[in-house]
């Protein structure tokens, strides 16, 4: 089926029948005030300028794509690409949508940012926002991943970010997203909550996208420039809710010669195995259509929307839900989801690091394991992936149980 990002969501926030907002009354006003707000800037020359200048000059965008050569000789067959959004700005893909969320919350007269983040990247990048336009940031971050990843939480707290540890639940990013949304119903008036994936009520799927599909551009102009006008065969990345995978695709996503490959976490397991709760986060391979965290997608949860516990060795990806544009994709054919469990994304993360001399996140790790099964198969190919954060955040978890 043809797809065109211009065409999704609807009017109602939604893409086929997944999407929407599910809040309560008083919450699904300010979610339309903010989707109405957005929509009449989000084409204003003014805003698109200011935007372009805090990419080029704070950011330090574009960043490049690299083809890792040493890497595509190891494996045989295919020609592997990174489009390295880990030399973005903070050190992932995350400060695309953190910038233009604080450019949004500013013009509409916010004075300070609430959000949670699960391995870090999100809220390193909403604290280097919030500093950058002057405003307080509350960060919540579960107490599991808050240790896992202790070099970003100390960055947080050098940018002035006040960094509030949940213990509640299981202390993952489900705990902290549910803490964060309930310290921001109490002060929405005065405060923006940007969600940090292509996930959540309308219209945040949408903002994230249109924020991150600036990878997408510039990837396919830079591509281009490198290969003599050819586009990739296969274009990968990791989905955990969907910024990056949403980013790169959208620029992509026109050409239906192209095969775009998303990577989950299947955790603990192997593949075929039947599952296990708690040994994965593999939403597209056993989530169900469910309403929760106020919208409509796949799922790893129960009847009534409860999570269903979720597990990744990246922090970033154990989240039990889907962006819903991503499981409308799914579900009509245009993107491939494939399961990437622990020890291979580890064996990425070192086989990169080794072959290149680049040292991925854990999150990255995923899609660059699924290239490199797949390329040895598909000789003559090129395949891009998108290397969506650097593993500064990981060196010491990884080391401590995974050294090699």
């Amino acid at each position: 089926m043809k797809y065109s990002i211009n065409d999704f969501p609807d009017k109602n926030g939604f893409y086929g029948k997944y999407g929407g907002s599910f809040l309560s009354p008083e919450m699904n006003e300010e979610f339309q005030r903010i989707n109405d707000f957005y929509q009449r800037i989000r084409n204003d020359a003014e805003f698109i300028d200011e935007l372009k200048y805090i990419r080029k000059h704070y950011q330090g965008r574009p960043t490049p794509i690299t083809f890792a050569k040493n890497l595509t000789d190891k494996l045989g067959g295919a020609a592997i690409y990174l489009k390295r959004e880990d030399l973005n700005h903070t050190g992932a893909h995350k400060l695309n949508h953190a910038m233009a969320y604080g450019l949004v919350a500013k013009k509409m007269g916010k004075t300070k940012i609430i959000a949670d983040t699960g391995a870090g990247q999100h809220g390193v990048a909403m604290a280097a926002a919030a500093a950058y336009f002057g405003m307080e940031c509350d960060i919540y971050m579960g107490k599991i991943d808050a240790e896992k990843e202790a070099p970003n939480v100390d960055r947080m707290k050098i940018m002035g970010t006040n960094v509030i540890v949940v213990e509640d639940g299981a202390g993952k990013l489900i705990d902290a997203a549910a803490a964060s949304f309930a310290a921001y119903e109490k002060d929405y008036e005065r405060c923006f909550y940007p969600i940090g994936s292509a996930l959540g009520p309308a219209p945040i799927p949408q903002m994230v996208r249109d924020f991150q599909s600036i990878v997408g551009k510039e990837a396919r102009e830079q591509f281009a420039e490198m290969t003599d006008g050819k586009m990739p065969n296969k274009v990968i990345a990791v989905v955990g809710g969907g910024s990056n995978a949403m980013g790169l695709f959208s620029g992509f996503i026109d050409n239906d010669d192209i095969e775009l490959l998303a990577a989950e976490a299947l955790g603990k397991m192997r593949e075929g195995e039947e599952e296990r709760v708690g040994e994965h986060a593999a939403t597209a391979t056993f989530g169900e259509f469910r309403t929760m965290s106020g919208f409509k997608s796949l799922a790893l949860a129960e009847e009534d929307g409860t999570p269903k516990p979720a597990y990744s060795v990246a922090s970033g990806l154990d989240y039990p839900g889907l962006g819903p544009e991503l499981a409308y994709l799914k579900e009509i054919g245009r993107i491939k989801f494939n399961a990437i469990n622990d020890e291979e994304a580890i064996d990425a993360f070192y086989d990169l690091s080794k072959a290149e001399g680049i040292i991925p996140a854990l999150e990255s790790s995923h899609a660059l394991a699924l290239a490199m099964k797949m390329a040895p198969s598909h000789p003559g190919e090129t395949f891009l992936v998108n290397l969506s954060g650097r593993g500064d955040k990981d060196i010491e978890f990884v080391l401590n149980n995974f050294d090699k």
